[in-house]
């Protein structure tokens, strides 16, 4: 079997998401168990360590470019969305349906991920 470069780039990209959702999911509970700090405040600090993480991966791992400023900067806005859509569907999925706000958070990531991969391919591509 032949892999095409963006089918490797997508095998990186699931496996970086991988690692980022396990920093942020353990942060996430850390700061909502251990600490005992509000569920989206939580969400939103483990949000921000695995995302600055996720730029260097990104960028050495499944893009192979060099990180910058600009992209960095740009960088968020694959992010924004992300971040948008994940908090909604937190908030939906834990007051709406009830679901345990420790589980929850993942229920999103299926819709999230592609939407993601496209938009860092775009921002982080020379």
């Amino acid at each position: 079997m032949d892999l095409t470069k963006t089918q490797y780039e997508i095998i990186k990209f699931i496996l970086v998401g991988g690692i980022n959702t396990f920093n942020y999911y353990v942060i996430y509970l850390f700061l909502l168990k251990l600490i005992d700090i509000n569920y989206l405040v939580s969400h939103i600090s483990g949000f921000i360590v695995s995302f600055i993480v996720s730029y260097y991966l990104n960028c050495y791992f499944v893009y192979k470019v060099k990180p910058t400023w600009r992209k960095f900067i740009q960088f968020p806005l694959t992010q924004v969305v992300n971040m948008g859509m994940q908090t909604i569907l937190l908030y939906i999925f834990v007051q709406w349906f009830h679901i345990s706000s420790v589980i929850a958070p993942f229920v999103g990531l299926i819709i999230t991920i592609p939407i993601t991969f496209v938009l860092s391919k775009y921002i982080l591509r020379d």
